[in-house]
């Protein structure tokens, strides 16, 4: 029989600062070439467990340790970091964070300089490993500038250089868009298909991982292991409903519908999936049940850009006569691929750069003179990257910034910074360092922080990125109720369920110009756009076509209706 690559038995952990322990007698086995998904809310205990398994516990992060974790058949304390990092590589959720070389063949070449690797083999070694992520091309780039997708395959090159035995995920689509994000899965598999290598994915997005293969899910909550099954164990049950995940969109479209999955019908496999199940009939009748009702109320215009265009160097156009309307309590979901001009068109509303053509006005108020400043008071805008925002050491510190800097008193700041902090479920981290933060919650300091000033106008720039079902839920309802209340979003994201069940409108860029405009899910059943913004379809209009339906939009319709009018109960 198999021995486990890792094994934990009755194991838990406690951090040296907390009163209680974060992991809770875990008992698990994962075997040599498994690809394992561990899947739980923010809070839930995977990232201890990650450092476990890659030997930050113990030697970075201290703490009591009771039952027993082996690697290889070795306790941690049996080995030094250096050993483990040999067998275990990790592929950090934040990149930059991870990056050495000032170059990406430096980067890359990292663990041979360590090993004192002759110069002309390590060279070599560095090519093999950056043809495999089709990253040679870059190879004397400086990491910090590629993409969010580009910088995935050079972490992942820097890692495969060590021919290690188990790969490590942290959130490896937390940053990439739907088509950057099905490549990085598409590579992963191909990867472990030709070296066999144990992997280990830790991701919020379950519907996008198990677009491929994967032998078992683990769902863990509050420390403890809660549930262990293949994709169509779980996805069969309500596991992901009552833990807090998000399971495939078509998944919960099927249940609603009234359709019995079970685990033999292979659910985790949607191509196909009609011909295994009768599911046309329930799909239809569920269907005729929509509400047809519509709102053809029109709010009256907020921001409105006629025929905007924009050129960086005064040649090549980046933006290139863009016409759209943003009404009062409006959201719009702003998409379309990487260099589509979607930061540039957002950099023109909030001042950072002038129209070389067209118009922008707010309300009926020209505003193409307006100053950075003046437009910051009714316009907000939060960037992709909380890195690139931050510039506080504590929370409460950066959330009253701004509100400082208006001259406001320091009683009226710290209500409002505390108000923002529950708003935004930071009220308990109100004393921490920044630092001591993960991604996601750096991100949602961020948002609080602009959130604070009160704007008429925010712009997201992927707000839910690296959030957990349970808090993107959360956040996501509130910024309805600022809606409702007569507040504007844009949400430029990558994240199809956002623009589907929050948004009003969706608007696609391509190349600089507007492709598809119009009700949202409209524009997602929009095949010819997608496909030219490098979208990616939903998998509710997979399923519409699978099995057969007339209608696809009018499907997707459906679906949203059926979650909004949920999240109202």
């Amino acid at each position: 029989m198999t021995e486990p690559i890792i094994s934990f038995k009755n194991f838990s952990f406690q951090y040296r600062s907390l009163s209680e322990p974060t992991l809770k007698d875990i008992n698990l086995e994962l075997f040599p070439g498994e690809k394992i998904l561990i899947a739980g809310p923010s809070g839930s205990g995977k990232s201890t467990l990650a450092h476990c398994i890659n030997g930050l516990i113990p030697f970075t992060y201290t703490g009591t340790i009771t039952g027993e974790y082996q690697l290889k058949g070795k306790r941690p304390d049996e080995l030094s970091i250096f050993e483990i990092s040999q067998s275990v590589g990790t592929i950090l959720q934040d990149q930059d964070g991870q990056f050495i070389g000032l170059s990406v063949g430096e980067d890359v070449a990292f663990a041979y300089e360590n090993e004192c690797m002759p110069t002309s083999e390590m060279k070599e070694r560095v090519v093999s490993a950056l043809e495999i992520v089709d990253m040679l091309d870059f190879v004397d780039h400086s990491p910090h500038d590629l993409s969010g997708g580009q910088k995935q395959r050079v972490s992942l090159a820097g890692v495969l250089s060590m021919d290690v035995d188990v790969l490590l995920f942290d959130e490896p689509l937390a940053n990439l868009d739907p088509a950057s994000g099905k490549h990085a899965m598409e590579l992963m598999e191909e990867l472990h298909q030709q070296h066999n290598q144990t992997m280990i994915i830790i991701e919020h997005r379950v519907e996008d991982v198990l677009e491929q293969p994967i032998d078992r899910i683990i769902v863990m909550s509050e420390g403890r292991i809660a549930a262990i099954g293949t994709p169509d164990e779980l996805l069969s049950s309500s596991v992901m409903q009552e833990y807090g995940l998000r399971e495939p969109l078509y998944i919960s479209a099927l249940k609603y519908a009234g359709v019995h999955l079970q685990p033999e019908d292979r659910p985790s496999e949607l191509e196909g999936l009609s011909q295994r199940m009768a599911i046309k009939d329930k799909l239809d009748t569920w269907l005729d049940t929509a509400d047809h009702k519509t709102d053809d109320t029109h709010p009256s215009p907020l921001i409105s850009m006629q025929d905007v265009r924009f050129s960086y160097d005064g040649e090549e156009e980046v933006i290139r006569g863009i016409t759209l309307e943003i009404g009062q309590g409006e959201r719009i979901a702003l998409l379309g691929n990487n260099g589509a001009g979607k930061s540039t068109l957002s950099h023109l509303l909030t001042g950072i750069v002038k129209p070389s053509a067209g118009e922008i006005y707010f309300r009926d108020e020209r505003i193409n003179k307006w100053s950075i400043r003046r437009r910051g008071k009714h316009i907000g805008y939060v960037m992709q990257n909380p890195n690139h925002m931050i510039t506080q050491q504590m929370i409460a510190d950066e959330i009253g910034l701004g509100l400082r800097m208006k001259g406001m008193p320091q009683d009226v700041v710290r209500a409002k910074v505390e108000d923002t902090l529950r708003i935004c479920g930071l009220y308990g981290y109100r004393n921490w360092p920044i630092s001591a933060l993960s991604y996601g919650q750096k991100k949602r300091v961020t948002i609080a922080s602009i959130l604070a000033m009160e704007p008429e106008l925010m712009i997201l720039d992927e707000p839910t990125a690296g959030q957990d079902y349970k808090h993107y839920t959360e956040f996501m309802d509130f910024i309805v109720s600022l809606a409702d209340r007569g507040m504007s979003f844009m949400f430029i994201t990558h994240d199809m369920h956002l623009a589907l069940e929050y948004t009003d409108r969706a608007f696609v860029l391509h190349d600089g110009t507007c492709i598809a405009e119009g009700d949202t899910s409209s524009v997602l059943t929009n095949l010819e756009a997608i496909q030219r913004a490098n979208l990616k379809e939903t998998s509710l209009g997979i399923l519409a076509r699978e099995a057969g339906l007339q209608a696809p939009e009018a499907f997707v319709r459906r679906f949203i209706q059926h979650e909004r009018k949920g999240r109202r109960t």
